[in-house]
């Protein structure tokens, strides 16, 4: 009889659950049992309440049980887990979970699917067919179909990714250079780590198709210092594709070249920053670089460099596999394709789901996040990282859509999504916006460094301000402070601050302590 096939994620959110410790369980007992069976430690699917989540390999496809803790092993081996068997945790066939069912998964296909430094399984799942279509491409037609496509970068600007790429084909020089930008420091944030721990082959293959389009040679993925799992799989996984011929002097006999490394990041927030990671990357203090030049100009060691996300190269091989039509046919008006969006804070069903732009936030938070965790009301939603706005109720049925939400001074960014019941306290949040700013601050520009203490002294005022006419003093320096730091500052840091802020202030006024005459007034 031939071994059973289980199933558990090496993910670090599901380690961070148990999913080692049930991993050696399960192994442990079986062995006990006599039973033969093989352990792959798979990428997580992304359901996050239910890990660790264990899947059984069946005729049928893969039964999923979880949340599962090392003490519930025996009871689920006495109750046939090996065959599929029914147990309070079981949740049926696994693609046929709700969650997951409803999704629209492109770039997370093999999310929790495949081995993830299994060169075998990640070609057995379409694995290396746009690197393929791309080696029998002049770069000007890659770059093409990258524009066609419809992609922008995935990192929060949102800027559309073929302009950067033929930038840097057009700019003659020695060397050009392909930079991964894996920083990923946003609150409820996770794709990213995700790809890199679960998909690492996608983003190499993304990342020398940049190569092959650009006529970069040399290529760095810069990983959040935060990310030793995603650091060591993304290290390992480099070595077996250049062992295999994928990357190196000459990528699958075709006479290109493309190589890359891994390098850890420097723990702070301003080198997620495309100009002031370059300058890490140099060896040199994060700090952001003056534009122009842009980086695709002179960028790395002063020389034309593309930088896009972890995500944006990430969607890339599937656009050279399926042709740049079938990409762009995903989505809405100028956003196109879909967007892994990280559902996180007070939510019941915390996790990654993966659909078209055009969903609204709505749907994503009670279809798929099942509503607050406390039971309580959801008062605001944070979209975008700690720099993006909060969103009230009457927001929630824009669709996800980079315009739709740049209309209402909102930002769609790098899709993480962070729900906060009504016990939350908006100036609170709002006051803390501006600390991060100051905390996290390069310090080259006048707007953020001191703009953001400023921001913490205004609100502290506006908060314990007993004289009405006080407060809405304080209040409209307040946003006189932000209009500066919105239209002076050097870089997002300072130049985003304000949309948390505004926007606590504009919908929660009562959370600053204004009345309804005064909410009006500010």
């Amino acid at each position: 009889m031939s071994a059973v096939t289980l199933y558990v994620p090496c993910d670090s959110a599901a380690r961070a659950l148990g999913a080692d410790e049930v991993a050696r369980a399960l192994a442990e007992q079986c062995a006990r049992r006599g039973v033969d069976v093989t352990i792959v430690r798979n990428g997580s699917r992304g359901l996050f309440w239910l890990e660790p989540l264990v899947e059984v390999a069946g005729s049928d496809g893969r039964i999923a049980y979880g949340p599962v803790r090392p003490g519930d092993v025996p009871g689920l081996l006495d109750a046939g887990l090996l065959r599929g068997g029914a147990h309070p945790l079981c949740h049926g066939p696994t693609e046929k979970i709700e969650y997951l069912a409803r999704q629209q998964r492109l770039c997370f296909a093999r999310m929790g699917v495949t081995d993830p430094l299994s060169l075998s399984d990640y070609e057995a799942h379409e694995g290396w067919a746009g690197l393929r279509a791309a080696l029998a491409l002049h770069p000007q037609q890659i770059v093409e179909q990258v524009l066609e496509s419809g992609l922008r970068g995935r990192g929060g600007a949102a800027f559309p990714t073929a302009i950067k790429w033929r930038t840097v084909l057009n700019t003659p020089a020695a060397q050009k250079y392909v930079v991964c930008n894996a920083d990923e420091g946003d609150s409820g944030t996770y794709s990213d780590r995700m790809t890199m721990e679960g998909d690492p082959f996608m983003l190499i293959e993304g990342m020398a198709i940049a190569g092959l389009a650009s006529g970069a040679t040399q290529g760095f993925v810069y990983i959040r210092s935060e990310y030793p799992d995603a650091m060591r799989t993304m290290q390992r996984a480099i070595e077996l594709a250049r062992e295999a011929g994928f990357l190196g002097p000459d990528i699958l006999g075709s006479g290109r070249a493309f190589d890359l490394e891994a390098r850890l990041g420097a723990g702070s927030y301003v080198c997620g920053e495309e100009t002031a990671l370059l300058e890490s990357l140099e060896g040199k203090r994060g700090v952001v670089r003056a534009k122009p030049p842009l980086p695709a100009i002179a960028g790395l060691f002063g020389q034309p460099t593309i930088i896009n996300n972890v995500i944006s190269f990430a969607s890339v091989p599937l656009i050279l596999a399926r042709g740049a039509a079938f990409y762009r046919d995903f989505g809405m008006g100028r956003s196109r394709g879909t967007l892994p969006i990280q559902l996180a804070g007070n939510l019941k069903r915390p996790g990654l789901v993966e659909l078209a732009f055009g969903v609204s936030l709505r749907e994503l938070l009670f279809d798929f996040g099942g509503g607050s965790a406390s039971g309580r009301p959801i008062k605001a939603v944070q979209v975008g990282g700690p720099l993006g706005a909060y969103m009230p109720e009457s927001q929630w049925d824009l669709p996800l859509d980079y315009e739709a939400y740049a209309a209402v001074g909102a930002v769609v960014g790098h899709g993480g999504i962070v729900a906060h019941d009504d016990s939350v306290d908006l100036a609170g949040l709002a006051r803390y916006a501006m600390e991060f700013c100051a905390i996290e601050s390069c310090g080259k520009c006048t707007p953020c460094r001191i703009g953001s203490t400023r921001g913490v002294e205004v609100i502290d005022r506006i908060r314990g301000a007993a004289d009405p006419a006080q407060r809405a003093q304080q209040v409209h320096l307040l946003r006189d402070l932000c209009d500066t730091m919105l239209h002076g500052s050097l870089c997002a840091m300072g130049g985003m601050t304000p949309y948390p802020v505004l926007s606590a202030l504009n919908h929660y006024p009562r959370d600053f302590g204004l009345d309804a005459a005064e909410a009006a007034a500010a």
